[in-house]
């Protein structure tokens, strides 16, 4: 049975982001569930905000075919999201056009989102766990990537009170939530492993 290669991006670059530590956590999580984890900072892959004319005239940065090619030899990605005026943050949304246009040629445009399973998360300090986040997210990757992303995924509203000093979620329904995420996303990146063997 393959070890699917899981790809684990959180959506946040700021000091002491709970969606950064949501992120460690389903590392940690893939890693116990059995599969070959890679967490990565968008911060090591800095992008000039999306414009076609740049990429027309100088090309694309190289980063953006870095973290395509990262993509590539993944069977899964686990994207952490925080929410920023109900939706994802720039971050995030300026990464997915980057990568999207880093294609090779006669490829379509997203192809780096094809054949592999993602699996989304947020947290948030509001009552609302990030979930417009996730609505929005899900809709660039599905829609607008033509992603699978599975139906489960998780929201931590509160966030500054829901980590305890190890960095573990300290209520147990979510903490039972992630696992499952956690497993299920495995599970279809293994489904996926097999289909590129």
């Amino acid at each position: 049975m393959p070890i699917p290669k899981i790809l684990v991006i959180p959506g946040s670059l700021r000091s002491g982001s709970h969606n950064a530590r949501l992120a460690a956590l389903a590392a940690k999580e893939l890693t116990l569930a059995e599969a070959d984890v890679t967490r990565i900072s968008l911060a090591d892959y800095p992008l000039p905000m999306f414009d076609a004319d740049l990429a027309a005239d100088v090309g694309l940065p190289r980063n953006a075919v870095q973290l395509r090619r990262m993509l590539e030899v993944h069977h899964g990605v686990f994207i952490t999201s925080p929410e920023y005026s109900a939706s994802v943050t720039p971050l995030v949304k300026n990464a997915i056009d980057w990568i999207s246009r880093a294609h090779e040629r006669g490829e379509p445009t997203y192809a780096a989102f094809k054949d592999r399973a993602f699996a989304i998360g947020a947290a948030a300090p509001g009552s609302g766990g990030g979930l417009r986040s996730l609505m929005a997210l899900r809709q660039i990757l599905e829609l607008g990537c033509g992603a699978l992303v599975i139906p489960e995924q998780i929201t931590i509203a509160r966030a500054s009170e829901a980590f305890d000093e190890m960095d573990n979620l300290k209520d147990e329904m979510l903490a039972s939530m992630l696992k499952m995420l956690v497993r299920r996303l495995v599970e279809v990146a293994r489904f996926m492993a097999r289909g590129m063997e």
